[in-house]
Formats: C-alpha cells, structure tokens, sequence
C-alpha cells in the first residue's frame, strides 16, 4: 500500500525544524510521518537561503538567478527613469 504523497507550506516546515531542534529528529520524523532526507534537505535549504528556501523546487542555483534578475529589473527602472527626466527637460 503506498501513502498519499503530502506537501507541507513554507509555515509548516518552518515549525517542523524548529521543533526537531526544540524536540529531536527522531520525534518529529515519527510525528510527522518524514523521511530523514525530506527534514535534512528542508533544514539545509533553510540554513542556506532563508525561508524563501522553503519554497517549492528553491534551490541556491534558483535563488542566485532570482538576484541576479531583481538586479538587472533595478537597473533597468534607473535607466528608464533616466531616460524620462532627459525627455521632460528637451520639451522645456
């Protein structure tokens, strides 16, 4: 008989690895009915990246691009912005 496959939200994971530091590893595996990779890759995402981490498929390769895209967008907006200013001070 296989088990239904459960996903946990970001908030669930959150309180699961803080209660297997608060509670032991062992505890909460059996509370929660988890495999020791499924804690141990959630704890080490949350060590590495923080609670975005904990989202979905994040990886630090995801993450890493995320930043890199987030700068790019900031430096865009600036020349944009730039660009308008020129434009408001050539009509004058």
């Amino acid at each position: 008989m296989m088990m239904k496959k459960r996903t946990f939200t970001r908030e669930e994971k959150l309180r699961i690895i803080k209660e297997g530091s608060e509670q032991g590893v062992k505890f909460i595996l059996e509370k929660y009915a988890l495999y020791p990779a499924t804690y141990y890759s959630w704890k080490r995402k949350f060590e590495e990246m923080g609670e975005i981490g904990l989202q979905h498929g994040m990886t630090p390769k995801h993450l890493k691009r995320i930043r890199e895209l987030e700068k790019e967008n900031s430096l865009l907006k600036q020349l944009l912005a730039g660009k308008e200013l020129e434009g408001k001070l050539k009509r004058r």
